[in-house]
């Protein structure tokens, strides 16, 4: 069995409180509240701003030992640069996360819904890539979703993303001796919750294709009302028992 890492993407939503986090918890509390219920977390902050090093040092100092980020690298990189001369940010996102020590999960590389398939453009930006992270694609745009990228990203050990929509589920693909998927809402986007019974088709699926792989990862996107916790913890007890 592969190791699951089951979470959220971000924990830092004021209207979970009362519904996640007790009415009278600190913010400063709650990623240990979080951290007693799930081993991972999403960082999607730092798509939108690079978070200080500050930041990072304090994620890494209070949160479990065996706790997990993935973090979505800066859109400066995937929507500005389009993976096309990016060595100076691409380094200068590195250093901060690498503050993260052994708690530093998958980087998550998600492309806009109007970058079209570019293979060179995909190749040469995984070529700069660190070998020793883990690094994991998420195409907004279907004309990536062919076997010949597939091939690409297993040359590279990248991970393919894959995701689910109210309009859209991509192909259940491991190209990495990993999984990486993301649920933002099955009726509406970030704001519909999973019932019990697609949880539990996806539960089916997911250990099917975990069978040769060392570790899943699988972060909820539907924020709204707390759905995300719920469906996680869910599909938590569904693969794991506890």
């Amino acid at each position: 069995m592969p190791e699951y890492y089951i979470g959220t993407s971000g924990w830092h939503y004021e209207h979970w409180r009362g519904l996640f986090y007790p009415a009278e918890l600190p913010k400063g509390k709650w990623l240990q509240f979080y951290s007693a219920y799930f081993n991972t977390v999403e960082l999607n902050n730092s798509f939108y701003r690079l978070p200080s090093e500050g930041a990072f040092v304090n994620w890494e100092k209070s949160s479990p030992n065996n706790f997990i980020y993935a973090v979505k690298v800066n859109r400066f990189i995937t929507h500005i640069k389009r993976l096309k001369n990016v060595q100076v940010p691409l380094q200068n996102f590195m250093s901060r996360v690498k503050l993260l020590m052994n708690k530093l999960g998958p980087l998550l590389y998600q492309l806009p819904p109007n970058m079209k398939r570019n293979d060179k453009a995909l190749e040469d930006f995984l070529a700069i890539l660190p070998y020793y992270h883990r690094h994991v694609f998420e195409f907004r745009n279907e004309s990536w979703l062919s076997d010949n990228i597939f091939d690409l990203l297993r040359r590279y050990g990248a991970g393919f993303c894959i995701f689910d929509m109210p309009s859209f589920t991509s192909p259940l693909v491991a190209t990495a001796d990993f999984a990486y998927i993301r649920f933002h809402g099955s009726t509406g986007l970030y704001w519909s919750c999973y019932t019990d019974e697609e949880l539990f088709s996806w539960s089916r699926q997911i250990i099917e294709l975990g069978r040769e792989l060392k570790a899943v990862y699988i972060y909820f996107n539907n924020d709204a009302e707390a759905y995300a916790v719920m469906n996680a913890q869910k599909l938590k007890e569904m693969l794991t028992g506890g």
